[in-house]
């Protein structure tokens, strides 16, 4: 019984091949087709507004070397957030569970924005390791502890986002199985529980929102502190 919750973050398969890229470019149908008009309908003009929101919230921090990255942060936001609401459809796959997956996506970007700052500015970058004013004999040790946290940073970012998707898709699984096998015993207390259940989807879709744009927003806080 144990193993059948955990089977929902395993990769569904066709033939033998690992759906999880198909399942990872299907956010893209949704969004609209380039044309010749600014506008089409009003799907689209939400959507801008959308876009546009997302992106001013995300420039907000930074200065106007920053906005360079505005594509790029503004299209990861979107990609992640759109990946994480459909994995809370029934009989989907969320990718966003696999450590993997959110590994690849932060170490890079990660590792580009300590590039940037390194190329840009090495002294200000480097500074960071050691707080100005730091007694002698605390140097190597401080240096020590400021290196680690500057590089575990991008695992803190895949292991948060993994983490918070992957506790909310069990804890909806169980209160469904509970939900299911209580009903033909105690069919009240079976309500309940799918009331409860019916609260914590709304707050897994809130989840789903909130994951996508902090795991976004620190990338442009480390960003911000780079350039």
């Amino acid at each position: 019984m144990n193993l059948s919750f955990f089977d929902q973050f395993a990769s569904p398969q066709l033939l033998g091949i690992p759906l999880i890229l198909l399942s990872t470019l299907f956010p893209a149908l949704l969004l609209p087709s380039p044309t010749n008009r600014w506008m089409t309908n009003r799907l689209s003009t939400l959507q801008s507004w959308f876009l546009q929101l997302i992106t001013k919230q995300l420039m907000i921090p930074l200065n106007k070397m920053g906005h360079k990255w505005a594509l790029i942060l503004s299209s990861l936001m979107t990609f992640l957030l759109l990946i994480n609401l459909l994995g809370l459809l029934p009989y989907t796959f969320t990718p966003t569970t696999q450590l993997s997956m959110n590994m690849a996506l932060a170490f890079p970007l990660w590792l580009a924005t300590l590039l940037t700052g390194l190329r840009n500015q090495p002294s200000v970058s480097l500074g960071h390791l050691l707080p100005e004013g730091t007694p002698t004999i605390l140097i190597p040790a401080l240096i020590l502890i400021e290196t680690t946290s500057l590089l575990i940073r991008p695992l803190a970012l895949g292991v948060r986002l993994t983490a918070n998707l992957t506790a909310g898709h069990l804890l909806i699984q169980l209160i469904s199985t509970a939900t299911m096998t209580l009903l033909p015993i105690m069919p009240t207390i079976s309500i309940l529980t799918a009331s409860i259940l019916l609260l914590l989807t709304i707050l897994e879709l809130a989840v789903a929102m909130i994951q996508a744009y902090v795991f976004v927003l620190l990338l442009s806080l480390y960003l911000q502190e780079n350039i």
